[in-house]
């Protein structure tokens, strides 16, 4: 897991496979994130991809853990606050079987984790054995607009 802010992306772009990461980057800083629609955008096929959403953060009860077997996140928040939270994936307790087809796996909430509040700006990376909890209110529900780069470690 690594939190950091926009103005560090560079340092990243020679993490993981091939150029898979510089790919993502390069897309992160030259994309007008916030006049994007929600909707998958491709950069590199299914080996580098983007999902950018809008919804009203929960309560952290309410959100979710998850994992993922082939892909890392880069979890980008375009506008408004959340807090995402880590665990190792091997201290959560899944509540059902790993769906391959989605490439996720979901847990319950009995781990606290490391919570951090993130803003526009600020970006998580998870890789496939970090359990991450995304959708979480910091504070009051406030409207999040992110960009979730998915990164094929495969």
């Amino acid at each position: 897991m690594i939190f950091d802010q926009a103005k560090n992306l560079d340092f990243y772009k020679t993490l993981g496979v091939g150029d898979r990461y510089a790919k993502a980057i390069e897309w992160l800083k030259n994309t007008d994130l916030a006049a994007l629609e929600n909707g998958k955008y491709e950069i590199d096929g299914k080996d580098v991809y983007v999902n950018v959403m809008s919804y009203t953060t929960l309560p952290w009860e309410e959100a979710k853990y998850e994992a993922h077997e082939n892909y890392t996140d880069i979890q980008y928040v375009i506008s408004g606050t959340e807090t995402m939270t880590y665990a190792p994936v091997d201290t959560l307790n899944p509540t059902g079987p790993y769906d391959a087809q989605k490439d996720v796996i979901k847990f319950d909430n009995g781990n606290p984790g490391l919570r951090v509040a993130c803003n526009a700006g600020d970006f998580m990376i998870f890789f496939p054995w970090d359990g991450h909890k995304p959708k979480a209110a910091s504070g009051e529900p406030c409207q999040v607009k992110k960009a979730v780069v998915k990164i094929n470690e495969k």
